[in-house]
């Protein structure tokens, strides 16, 4: 594994500063440096986000409470094709990414899925004093990070700055509440597999402990530089088919790299479960027709849930998406 952090020229730190002064001139400065991260790299840290980092800290440590309870509560509260809850250790299998490699081996980690929006019909939760509550404050205050983002995003593709805006009235999110154990790693084994995300951004919040590693195009793995209080994010394979390729969806990976045990709360963001996503008209011209067929973001999900997670959903998917 590669132990190097990358620079920030290569994994750029966004300032968020202006959407939270509202200054029009740097809200035009800074969609111009998101278009360049989402077409050079695909990640990119945030600082000044607005999210008390009080509350990251809060989840940390629920997440920490968490995986400390007896396996048998946790297995009381697995999770299923259609609500939220715990995934065990080696339940989960990155299929749904052709980088993983021929050889899949289960994803060695353990988790805990929270979901807003879309197609879920509803959560299970641990029996933890106020974790349904602190659960709920976190996702609101990234839902409310992550929307601020979309008119930057269409502002970059030189698209009005409301042009997402109907796509994302109700967005499907997920918070996933991962503990990394400490452990050796056999040939083709991973904490989480070479994979790419299917929504449109996921936000990491910064850690301690090291374990994700990215490979942009034309480099080897590398880890992000690590910001205090900052958020690593990336886009995913629904941005990408929504700009007809030109925004990227990056591969990465995690392990424990550490000698203790790792935890980490990735956000994922997305649309609406029935938006239809379909590549913008910005993208698309006689030189660089439309690559993808319409889908909508839902159908995408489930074909996504479905290939990592057969074994808990109990459908069988297609090894290439609809």
């Amino acid at each position: 594994m590669s132990t190097d952090v990358t620079s920030t020229e290569l994994i750029p730190v966004l300032d968020l500063q202006p959407l939270l002064d509202g200054d029009n001139h740097g809200i035009s400065l800074l969609a111009d440096q998101l278009g360049r991260a989402l077409g050079n790299t695909g990640f990119f840290s945030i600082i000044n986000h607005g999210v008390e980092w009080s509350l990251v800290e809060d989840i940390y440590n629920a997440t920490r409470e968490l995986h400390d309870l007896p396996q048998s509560q946790k297995d009381a509260i697995t999770m299923d094709r259609t609500h939220g809850g715990y995934l065990g250790m080696g339940a989960g299998t990155s299929y749904a990414s052709e980088i993983a490699g021929e050889v899949r081996k289960p994803n060695q980690n353990e988790a805990f899925f929270v979901h807003e929006g879309g197609y879920r019909e509803g959560n299970q939760y641990p029996d933890m004093d106020g974790f349904e509550d602190l659960t709920a404050r976190y996702i609101e205050a990234m839902q409310s990070l992550a929307g601020s983002l979309m008119p930057l995003v269409a502002m970059s593709l030189e698209l009005d700055p409301g042009f997402f805006e109907n796509d994302f009235d109700i967005p499907s999110v997920t918070l996933r509440m991962s503990h990394y154990p400490v452990m050796d790693y056999t040939d083709n084994e991973w904490g989480l597999a070479p994979h790419t995300d299917s929504s449109i951004f996921t936000f990491l919040p910064t850690n301690e402990v090291p374990g994700l590693e990215v490979r942009p195009a034309g480099h080897e793995w590398i880890q992000p530089p690590v910001v205090p209080c900052s958020f690593v994010v990336n886009s995913g394979d629904m941005l990408k088919r929504w700009t007809n390729g030109r925004y990227l969806s990056t591969a990465h990976r995690a392990s424990n790299l550490s000698e203790v045990d790792r935890y980490a709360m990735p956000f994922f963001y997305g649309a609406r479960d029935d938006a239809i996503v379909v590549p913008v008209p910005t993208t698309v011209s006689s030189e660089s027709p439309s690559r993808y067929e319409p889908i909508t973001y839902g159908d995408y999900q489930r074909w996504f849930l479905d290939r990592n997670y057969r074994g808990l959903t109990g459908q069988a998917a297609a090894s290439t998406p609809p």
